[in-house]
């Protein structure tokens, strides 16, 4: 509970305190009321568990317009996630159970409450007695719904009441928008501010507070991040990657052009198990061609050469040549090769096309003589990718990453981690070896994963641009919102990993740990890793359990075999838990104690909010007991209607990221998700980056998180804010955070304003040190709907300084001490 809930909880007790018991005495309420319990038809109960009261069980009031106190967590995503006709009663103990039924197939739900407003965990029992219980019918409004009626003491029902109508008034305080200042801040004048460092409360912070977060969403890795150009080079779409649909399956993206050609797809004697489908080329008179598509097209530029190479075999022992060919749009072609095909069983051939200008294309492959030909893992790579690696990453997009500076990366996903049920959870074995031995994967999200970005590929990069890699990995238990278990239970995360394979599962973590870490001479995996080119341990340090999951009985359960397995074997390596998919509720509480009793020394927390949730939370971790778990804010965004990134939600974050250094001490990791979304293909909005063939498009809430990256420090410098206007709305929108990178000895200053005036800030810096004069100074500014690029200048500072900060602004002054 934040800082305004508690004030509000304060104050509506205190009047329910002092103030009940004449309205009671005046209005004659009652000492116990009806309470009807339901769930509405119209929506098969997604909006969950509903409340109404009555005096005499013929007139209805509903309790909270439209409100769920409690709603199902069994189903894929939100639309599946039903609560069907809840049985509502009182146990012995005094004790709330709430039983439903979850479909046709799948038994019933139930969950336990004290007072209707926290609720505990659900289970899913096949079978329940608890579901037996008279129903009856009630008019609520102007629509007859059917549930259970329990007779309660009034102050259970005013309780309810109260606490909709606090969420209520909390969410209008969340919905504060910048669009609306002009007239909340109508006749306002420029803002006049001293902010004064005290570096006599100068405290260590963590040094890797700024970090990335890459997930496999948006296309961000197979047509994104990954520099492969070819789409579907193994021939192994399938169309349950999306859904069933039968267009994309294994000749999704290619295409047989011309006659006397046949093109099909055969599994018999593959290269390796793991990659079955391979393409079959029949040619009875030379002419026809095998194109690739690519991923929206080719994107050749001038002069560069592209690494081209395939697994081929002849059939019937002749040779056979294939022309190799990149064709523009235009018809006209890029570069050209040709490669003969003798072997009867598979082997790699190779060579390499330099294109003759920039250009939009496809490749062509034309067997020159008639006859039989099988292909597969038919590959065209830049030469050029980030750092020269060999099956590297698109290097401007690589850069864009580099340039924020993360001190992390955690990969390689959230929801992709854990996957869309039991047979689909992520294992990283399956992404390391020689990329035709790698396994694909469905993507939960609705395309595939070729793996070519893999466990080695990830964690070169971790090292390529100096940041500690944070791999996470499934806690035994699918994603929350999964659909097909594949075992007893279908929805959710109700059915994890049978216990009789996680002692398995376990090992699989373990070895991962000795596969990052292990000497090359006397581990196992050190040897693999080592064998794949990469003989020196990566030094691995953290590791995360689970993705936001549920806390359940059957998360809890594997989690902690996990957890105690790693500490005993590696005590070494920090394990990051996880507390749920927001910021309070059910999963959050549970996380928390799960953490608490393991003594888990980091949780992972998560939660996408609007402006005015960012802006009135600024002192969220101010109460953290320092004692308990370290905190990585590893999934935030502010959001806004539209799911656009502008100004209005880049200053958002900007006010909420000087908090979090502020708490630096206990929030050790932060990462803003989604990272990269490729245009025309996002399966969520908004994302930091946006990309196409061509071009990277950071947005404005990039350069929030690169200015935070790029002057990040180790100590924290507590500053005081003293305006000359005292209205709490405005001294909320102001905020300064300042820093001192020790490695450098630089002083960084971080000024907020998300005022529509201009704030006057002397800025006094006493005791900080001998300053260099020339200070450089980098501002982003605009209208909260504009979406402008920071600029950087250099300004004259001292120990005392005068600083304007323009309406709607974040500064940022890194200072040089001598």
């Amino acid at each position: 509970m934040n800082k305004l809930l508690i004030i509000l909880g304060i104050l509506l007790g205190s009047v329910q305190q002092q103030v009940f018991a004449s309205v009671k005495e005046v209005t004659n309420v009652p000492d116990s009321v009806y309470l009807f319990a339901y769930a509405t038809v119209q929506d098969d109960g997604r909006s969950g568990l509903r409340f109404a009261w009555s005096a005499d069980q013929k007139s209805w009031f509903e309790i909270g317009k439209g409100h769920g106190y409690v709603r199902c967590d069994y189903g894929r995503w939100g639309s599946q996630k039903k609560m069907l006709d809840p049985c509502l009663k009182l146990k012995p103990n005094g004790e709330w159970l709430c039983t439903w039924k979850l479909n046709a197939e799948d038994g019933y739900g139930q969950v336990i409450s004290k007072n209707l407003l926290y609720w505990g965990r659900q289970s899913y029992p096949r079978t329940t007695p608890d579901f037996e219980r008279e129903r009856v019918g009630a008019l609520i409004g102007s629509e007859s719904q059917t549930g259970t009626v329990n007779k309660v003491e009034w102050s259970l029902v005013d309780g309810l009441i109260k606490s909709y109508e606090a969420t209520q008034y909390r969410n209008s305080i969340y919905d504060e928008r910048l669009l609306d200042d002009g007239s909340r801040f109508a006749g306002l004048k420029p803002v006049k501010a001293t902010v004064t460092a005290q570096p006599e409360q100068t405290k260590a912070i963590s040094d890797l507070l700024m970090g990335i977060f890459f997930e496999d969403i948006n296309y961000a890795a197979d047509g994104g991040l990954y520099a492969e150009l070819i789409q579907n080079r193994g021939f192994e779409y399938v169309p349950s990657d999306r859904g069933g649909d039968q267009n994309w399956n294994s000749t999704h993206s290619w295409a047989l052009k011309g006659e006397h050609a046949a093109f099909t797809i055969d599994t018999v004697a593959p290269i390796h198990p793991n990659n079955p489908h391979y393409a079959v080329l029949k040619v009875d008179q030379p002419g026809a061609v095998l194109t690739n598509a690519g991923f929206d097209g080719i994107a050749l530029k001038a002069g560069e050469k592209y690494d081209f190479s395939l697994f081929a075999r002849v059939r019937d022992g002749k040779a056979q040549k294939v022309r190799v060919r990149l064709v523009a749009a235009d018809g006209t072609v890029q570069g050209e090769t040709t490669l003969t095909v003798s072997s009867r069983s598979w082997k790699t051939y190779r060579s390499v096309l330099t294109s003759k200008t920039s250009a939009d294309a496809h490749l062509e492959l034309q067997m020159q003589n008639m006859g039989e030909l099988n292909l597969d893992m038919i590959s065209l790579f830049p030469q050029q990718t980030f750092k020269g690696r060999i099956n590297g990453l698109r290097p401007d997009l690589a850069q864009t990453l580099a340039d924020m500076h993360p001190r992390f990366i955690r990969f390689p996903g959230g929801c992709v981690a854990h996957g869309d049920g039991l047979e689909n959870i992520y294992r990283w074995k399956n992404t390391i070896g020689p990329l035709e031995t790698r396994k694909p994967a469905r993507n939960l999200w609705g395309y595939h994963q070729s793996m070519g970005l893999g466990y080695l590929e990830y964690f070169q990069f971790c090292e390529d641009v100096d940041a500690e890699p944070l791999p996470v990995l499934a806690a035994g238990v699918p994603c929350q919102n999964s659909g097909h278990n594949g075992h007893e239970l279908r929805g959710g995360q109700q059915g994890g990993i049978p216990m009789c394979e996680m002692d398995a599962y376990v090992q699989d973590i373990l070895d991962l740990i000795e596969w990052a870490n292990g000497d090359a001479k006397k581990t196992k995996w050190g040897k693999i890793r080592a064998e794949s080119g990469h003989p020196k341990p990566f030094n691995l340090k953290y590791i995360g359990i689970g993705n936001e999951d549920l806390i359940t009985d059957v998360f809890e359960e594997r989690f902690t075999m996990i957890f105690q397995a790693i500490k005993e074997k590696h005590p070494e390596i920090t394990v990051i838990g996880t507390v749920g998919p927001f910021f309070e509720g059910t999963d959050y509480e549970e996380g928390w104690k799960l953490a608490d009793k393991l003594g888990v020394p980091m949780v992972d927390e998560h939660y996408y909010l609007s402006p005015g949730w960012f802006l009135h939370n600024q002192d969220f971790y101010d109460k953290y007991d320092r004692k308990k778990a370290k905190v990585y804010l590893g999934e935030y965004a502010s959001h806004i209607p539209g799911r656009k990134v502008n100004l209005e939600t880049a200053l958002s974050e900007a006010i909420y990221l000087t908090s979090l250094e502020r708490n630096g001490d206990i929030v050790h990791m932060t990462s803003y998700a989604p990272l990269l979304a490729k245009e025309k293909h996002t399966q969520w909005n908004p994302d930091l980056i946006y990309f196409n063939n061509r071009e990277v498009k950071p947005t404005t809430g990039y350069y929030v998180q690169q200015l935070y990256g790029e002057h990040a420090g180790d100590r924290y410098i507590p500053s005081q804010i003293k305006l000359d206007n005292q209205d709490e709305r405005v001294k909320l929108r102001v905020a300064s955070s300042i820093v001192r990178d020790t490695k450098t000895g630089d002083l960084i200053v971080k000024l907020v304003n998300l005022l529509p005036v201009s704030v006057d800030t002397d800025i006094q810096l006493p005791a900080i040190g001998s300053i260099q004069t020339a200070a450089s100074r980098t501002l982003l500014t605009g209208t909260p709907e504009s979406t402008p690029v920071p600029v950087t200048d250099t300004i004259e500072v001292g120990e005392a300084f005068k600083q304007e900060l323009p309406a709607y602004s974040f500064t940022v002054i890194r200072i040089k001490t001598k």
